[in-house]
This record gives structure tokens, sequence and C-alpha cells, in this order.
């Protein structure tokens, strides 16, 4: 891989990785135009491991919160009487919400990284995921901020954010609308998603380390690649952070149909291939 298309990929998983869009779609569509095997382990492990770029961003981002948290939740272990604190509860609710992907990712790698990595699946989830986040706005309650969340919604959005593991469905678009479900705000939904991915995102990129790097690849556009991707997703951060408190997230629901309808008619006619 050239340095010019590691800083592509680089920007394509910076902008898309906490966007409701599909950051595996995105990169699963950026890999075949730029004429990779998008079923190369080295290539998927690429694309695991430049998510370590998204990941310092949101941690950086969210530093304060995550060191209060983690200091709450040590704190509750051992003085039973600060377990009822929210940040302590909050380090519980993130664990929670994070085993489910971790298991199922593990368990499901063989068929994530093979099968999976097909762009008819992609296209068919970009479009069928967005229905599912154009109701979850509609029926939306919104009635509760972050500081009124339970383990039940922690789970709950631990769980579909599973479905993030199909190419095209999008951890971020699966983990907030689970929120807004659950009658969660907006802001909280986001927020949460932002921070459950963090252990998910870190397991992916360990486990796929060493194929990115022995393969085709290489360490140098590896590296590239991580840290343009944390340029990248700072910025998508903190913007969506603020697009999300008074506006919707079905607009990104019409720009996935578009692209999932798009990619559709590239591979019926042949113009692209689907692995």
């Amino acid at each position: 891989m050239s340095i010019w298309e590691a800083i592509v990929l680089g920007i394509v998983e910076g902008l898309t990785e906490f966007l409701p869009v599909s950051s595996t779609g995105h990169l699963t569509i950026a890999s075949k135009l730029l004429g990779q095997s998008i079923d190369d382990p080295s290539i998927t492990g690429f694309t695991a491991v430049i998510q370590a770029g998204a990941i310092a961003a949101v941690i950086f981002y969210f530093w304060r919160d995550l060191s209060r948290v983690f200091v709450a939740w040590v704190r509750g272990l051992v003085k039973p009487e600060h377990r009822g604190e929210f940040d302590h509860r909050m380090g519980w609710y993130l664990i929670v919400g994070s085993l489910p992907i971790c298991i199922v990712g593990y368990l499901g790698r063989d068929i994530i990284s093979g099968p999976l990595r097909n762009l008819w699946w992609v296209a068919g989830s970009l479009i069928a995921w967005s229905f599912v986040m154009v109701l979850a706005e509609r029926v939306a309650s919104q009635a509760r901020p972050l500081t009124r969340i339970t383990l039940t919604d922690a789970l709950v959005m631990g769980l579909m954010q599973c479905l993030a593991l199909i190419p095209g469905v999008s951890r971020s678009g699966a983990t907030i609308s689970a929120g807004l479900f659950r009658g969660l705000d907006r802001v909280a939904s986001t927020r949460m998603a932002f921070l459950m991915g963090i252990p998910a995102l870190v397991g992916a990129a360990a486990f796929e380390l060493q194929h990115a790097v022995d393969g085709d690849v290489g360490a140098v556009a590896t590296i590239v690649g991580t840290v343009v991707s944390f340029i990248v997703a700072y910025a998508s951060v903190a913007w969506l952070l603020r697009f999300v408190q008074k506006h919707s997230i079905e607009v990104f629901a019409v720009y996935r149909i578009i692209l999932g309808l798009l990619l559709i008619a590239l591979l019926a006619t042949g113009t692209m291939a689907a692995t």
C-alpha cells in the first residue's frame, strides 16, 4: 500500500468511524476503488488497526470524563458507600455494554473478515439500517439525559452494537438508534455510542495488528493511516456532538440510502466487483 492510499483510507476512517454511516462499509468501498483485495487479511487488518487513531481521538476528547469515571469506579470497588454515585455506575455500564460485541466479534471473526467482506452485504446493510435509524428518530421520546441511563439501557445498546459487525450497519448508528429506542435523548445516545466503542475498537485493532504489519500494507503505511485517522476523527467527534444537539440523524439515513443504491447500481452493471 502506498502512502497516499494510506492517507485516503485514514481520512475515510476518521470521517466515518463515529458518524452513523458505517466506517467499515466506507473503508471496504474505498479499498475496492483503490484496487485492493478487500478480503486480503492484510487489508482487513489495516482497516482495523487505523481505527486506533479514531480510538485515540475519542479518548483524548473525553479524557476528563473517562478519568473521572475510572476513579469513581475503582473507589466504589473498595468503598461501598460510593457505589451509588453516577460515575461508578457508569463504569459498570460501559463494561457491561462493551462485553457483547467483544464476545461476538471474537467468536465470529472468521465470518466477519471473510464472507461479510462483500459489497452486496455493504449495500444491503447501508439501506436496511437506514430505516431503523429513521424509525428510532420517529418513535424516540428523548425523555432521559445521560445521568438517567440504566444498566438495561447499556446492555441493550451493547447488544445492538453487535449488529455493527456486519459491514454497512454502523456501530455508532446501531448504538445511537438503540439509545433512542430506549428513551434516551440524542446527545446521551451519541456520547454512549462513542464511549462504548472504545473497548471494541481497541480489541479489533490489537487482534488485527500483526496482519497489517506483516502483510503487503507495511508498518509505515499503517502508522500514517492511523495518524491521519486520529486528526480527522477528533474533528468528527466534536462536530457530531454539536450537530445532534439540534438535528435529527435522519439526514445520515438519506445519505446511506443514496450510497447503497449507487453501490447496487455499480455492482449490478458490473462496473464494480463485489469482492
